[in-house]
């Protein structure tokens, strides 16, 4: 079967924003403005497109690894391994809960179901022991270990029908597919999805459209691919720049894919060659995606 090569010239510069190690793309659609992150710079950022507007606020930790919308507005913010509530109107922010101890690990890669659960995992900070884990965290905080053997839990991303949870490790270099359980809340045979185990590639981050059609981002392999849900691939699109970390679809209509990418390893030589290098980046009409869900709080 023939692949559709995008055109790279189809690739524009949302927001120079120079990230060492930006993550976690969440389109708003509320606010109508795309949220990410920095991880090492510890910064959150929103980019609203219709004004050009960029706002960033920086949060005092090692690794700001992740971010999730809640149903109140505002956020759900991963600062090493806690997680933490931010208010819409600038108070401190509120820890949830402890989500692992006993590692040198960080939280990274998460995404809320359609009941409004957070599926987050942890990863390596030295990125070859396998210390990571899978967790689910319930609105009321409770942490439910999922599984382990896990380097950096990365592409976490549910099926259109809610059938399907994808799940990247990005440094044992393959993605799994497990069938979900909405209700209950669990998930079972896991069988591999994508393998690039024999060429080391790095699938990363993940996100989902409305035909069900899986994207991910290719850290240090300069793309985006898009599979088909029975794992084959269909689409390809070359980037102006070697780490695309995360992605998702945004704008009005849910029909622009908007990219983080990263500075992060790359030497002077690359980044004078990668100008779009830490860039948010935005490619218009290639598919349509889906609002994100958002974390209920319990009482």
């Amino acid at each position: 079967m023939s692949i559709d090569l995008i055109s790279p010239n189809r690739v524009e510069t949302a927001v120079a924003a120079a990230d060492i190690l930006g993550e976690t793309p969440l389109w708003c659609e509320r606010t109508r403005k795309l949220w990410w992150i920095d991880i090492d710079g510890q910064l959150h950022q929103s980019f609203d497109p219709e004004t050009g507007d960029h706002q960033v606020s920086h949060h005092d930790c090692r690794f700001l690894g992740s971010q999730a919308l809640t149903a109140d507005g505002g956020h759900l913010l991963a600062l090493d391994l806690r997680l933490f509530r931010r208010a819409t109107d600038g108070s401190p922010l509120a820890e949830l809960c402890e989500v692992e101890t006993g590692f040198d690990n960080r939280l990274n890669d998460g995404r809320v179901d359609a009941r409004g659960r957070l599926w987050i995992g942890t990863m390596d900070n030295q990125l070859h022991r396998r210390n990571g884990a899978l967790y689910r965290v319930d609105g009321d905080g409770k942490v439910t270990r999922l599984f382990e053997d896990v380097i950096v839990t990365n592409g976490i991303a549910f099926s259109p029908d809610n059938r399907t949870l994808y799940f990247t490790d990005t440094r044992r270099h393959r993605s799994w597919a497990f069938d979900f359980d909405l209700d209950d809340g669990t998930i079972r045979n896991g069988r591999l999805f994508a393998d690039y185990s024999a060429s080391g590639e790095r699938p990363d981050g993940a996100c989902v459209d409305v035909d069900g059609g899986v994207w991910t981002a290719f850290f240090s392999g300069g793309r985006v691919v898009r599979y088909r849900p029975d794992g084959g691939i269909d689409r390809v699109i070359p980037l102006p720049v070697t780490n695309p970390t995360c992605l998702c679809f945004g704008g009005r209509d849910f029909k622009t894919l908007f990219v983080t990418t990263a500075m992060k390893f790359l030497d002077h030589q690359q980044l004078g060659a990668e100008p779009q290098a830490g860039h948010l980046l935005a490619i218009h009409g290639i598919a349509q995606g889906l609002p994100e869900h958002r974390f209920q709080t319990l009482p």
